[in-house]
């Protein structure tokens, strides 16, 4: 592991959140949830990679978090957050599989609230960490 595998993974989570942002603005609502799910992901993984040298071999948020949760000496916090959105979690993760599988269309106002979540899913784990540049 090197830090320039890690800043490239951060630094494609911001990218891809920013292209949520724009699909948003485009009315792309269901690439914009599936990007807000992958942003997620990559940022997580790259704090996982840069605190272990491992990256996960995992596309759900919340076992991302878990691995995180053992990592950091911060598990209560990480408990609340997970239980506290719960379901906004389940929501992103569904974002990556029904891109894939299921033939759904998402609402703008759906959209809106998963990236929206995105950032502050990130702002979170920033916040755990100290990790603010790409």
């Amino acid at each position: 592991m090197s830090m320039r595998e890690v800043n490239l993974l951060r630094g494609r989570s911001l990218r891809i959140l920013n292209s949520a942002k724009r699909s948003l603005s485009t009315g792309d609502y269901d690439i914009a949830a599936f990007m807000a799910d992958q942003a997620v992901q990559l940022y997580l993984k790259s704090i996982i990679l840069e605190l272990t040298g491992e990256m996960p071999r995992t596309h759900v948020i919340r076992h991302l978090f878990n691995a995180l949760r053992s990592i950091l000496d911060k598990p209560d916090d990480i408990d609340q957050f997970v239980s506290k959105n719960r379901s906004l979690l389940i929501r992103l993760e569904e974002a990556y599989i029904n891109s894939r599988y299921v033939p759904r269309e998402y609402e703008k106002e759906e959209a809106e609230e998963l990236v929206g979540f995105a950032e502050e899913v990130i702002g979170f784990v920033k916040s755990l960490t100290g990790k603010t540049q790409a």
